[in-house]
This record gives C-alpha cells, sequence and structure tokens, in this order.
C-alpha cells in the first residue's frame, strides 16, 4: 500500500484516508450516498464505498396504486347504518363547542345458521336487539348485506 492512502476493510466496507482531503476546507455535513456507492466524510477525510444494490431495504407496503390509503374501520353499523352525530357541548358559561357523539358499536360473535358458523360483526346494541328478534339472515336479507363475505 502506499504511504499516503491507508485502507482497512471492516464488514463488506472500505475505508481509505485521502491525503488531498486535509489540503481542502472541510464542513461539518457528511454527503449524500451517489448512484456510484461512495460516501465522504467530511470531518475525518475517510472515502466509505459498499455496494448498494446489496444493501437496499426491501420494501414492507408497495400499494398498486400511489394514491390509495389502508382501509380503516370506520365507527358506523352496517346492519342499521348508525354514525357519529355531531352535537354541541355546552359549559357552565353556555358556551358551546363542537363534539362527536359515537355510535354503541360493540364487538359481537353471531351463530349464522344457514353457514353453519360465528360471525364476528361489530354492530350497534339497537342491531343486537333487532338480531336477536328477527334473526340474523331476515336482518341482513332486508338491509342487503351478503353473509358469506362476512
Amino acid at each position: 500500500m502506499a504511504a499516503s492512502a491507508t485502507a482497512a476493510v471492516f464488514s463488506g466496507l472500505c475505508f481509505h484516508r485521502r491525503a488531498e482531503s486535509s489540503k481542502r476546507i472541510l464542513s461539518s455535513k457528511t454527503q449524500a450516498v451517489s448512484d456510484i456507492g461512495f460516501v465522504t466524510s467530511q470531518l475525518s477525510g475517510l472515502k466509505i464505498s459498499y455496494d448498494v444494490s446489496s444493501q437496499l431495504p426491501t420494501p414492507i407496503f408497495t400499494p398498486s396504486l400511489p394514491g390509495l390509503q389502508p382501509i380503516v374501520a370506520r365507527r358506523i353499523c352496517p346492519f342499521t347504518g348508525k354514525k357519529a352525530n355531531k352535537a354541541n357541548k355546552i359549559s357552565f358559561s353556555a358556551h358551546k363547542t363542537k363534539k362527536l357523539q359515537f355510535v354503541n358499536l360493540q364487538y359481537k360473535r353471531i351463530w349464522w345458521e344457514g353457514g353453519k358458523r360465528f360471525l364476528k360483526l361489530r354492530l350497534s346494541t339497537k342491531a343486537i336487539k333487532t338480531i336477536e328478534k328477527n334473526g340474523l339472515e331476515a336482518v341482513a336479507k332486508k338491509v342487503g348485506i351478503d353473509l358469506r363475505k362476512c
């Protein structure tokens, strides 16, 4: 090796001290990784090289369309259509501020006789009473819900 450059190999990274880097004025920030895969540290004058293609992380979530958002469970009952009500919260001084009154939704396991299995549904308490009175299949048919997809 030459006297102006020292090299050390540590777990796939190569460090080279550059003689001309001491002649330049060094800034406190490091340069970003270029397309070739070199990073030059401005603090110590070390040139770090590595294979960029092997170090790239694999993406966890790759949506097929860029504008799609993940599906979030809404606070709405599928059987009755009940959803949050906008109301005023009135303080002691009669100051009104907006608030939401949410539906009393419960997760309920209900036996579906036609499918010979349990369905875990998120229902309002009103819908639970209606299903107990009229039956699951009758209520689902009236609302237009396909129980095979639940």
